[in-house]
């Protein structure tokens, strides 16, 4: 896919819908669109379609009805690592990502390259077993940048992390978005209000559609109060 120009969005959703085979109705009329590169963040109750939303994003499922368009080209990652990292090394496995045409000393050259943008130096030849949760999300973050990807697509990917990897998960992409050569896009879910303060635009979704992109602290503040009521 071809690169988002200069003030072209990142990412268009226009009246989206999808339901599932069950009749139930996940998306609905839903649309916005991610104005630039950055780290984007969707908030929102279990079942509002949330992750729905994503997989129509990454191509994995189809609208009912409505238009995608994606300038960039889409990478899922998922809350559990484990569930994407599939060779025994972290080299081999950021290989499968990578295009089919490269001779071996580029393809060597990307995997090296790409650990280091995930702060993963070295680790080509470490068994993906010997790795904590956080290196692990790290890794299923440097297979999606090897796949070329530009638009990260991050369902909840600190859920089952301890408080350390967290925040070295969420300082990365970060870090990612706001380089000054080739910052990616990232839409990332969240049930951490906390995460809020890190991103560019923070949204609310509800019933199968998004709501305006706020200030993350702003949200955050509306919602805290809901959040501590139903704790």
């Amino acid at each position: 896919m071809a690169e988002a120009g200069e003030g072209q969005p990142s990412l268009v959703a226009n009246r989206l819908g999808f339901t599932w085979p069950t009749g139930h109705r996940a998306l609905d009329h839903c649309s916005f669109s991610i104005p630039r590169p950055g780290l984007w963040m969707l908030v929102g109750g279990n079942g509002c379609g949330k992750s729905t939303l994503l997989r129509l994003i990454a191509g994995l499922l189809e609208p009912s009805q409505g238009q995608l368009e994606r300038p960039l080209k889409p990478a899922l990652v998922f809350q559990n690592p484990d569930h994407q990292l599939l060779l025994p090394s972290c080299g081999s496995d950021i290989e499968l990502s990578l295009p089919n045409q490269l001779e071996e000393r580029e393809r060597l050259g990307r995997v090296t390259n790409t650990l280091q943008q995930v702060g993963l130096e070295g680790f080509r030849q470490r068994p993906i077993h010997s790795l904590s949760g956080g290196q692990k999300q790290r890794l299923a973050i440097a297979g999606a940048l090897a796949s070329e990807a530009q638009l990260l697509l991050l369902d909840e990917p600190t859920a089952l992390l301890d408080e350390t990897s967290q925040q070295e998960v969420i300082s990365l992409i970060h870090q990612l978005c706001h380089r000054q050569e080739a910052p990616i896009t990232a839409l990332w879910i969240t049930h951490r209000l906390e995460e809020l303060s890190w991103c560019d635009g923070a949204a609310l979704m509800e019933r199968g559609s998004v709501g305006p992109w706020q200030v993350g602290k702003t949200l955050q503040r509306q919602l805290r109060p809901l959040a501590t009521r139903k704790g």
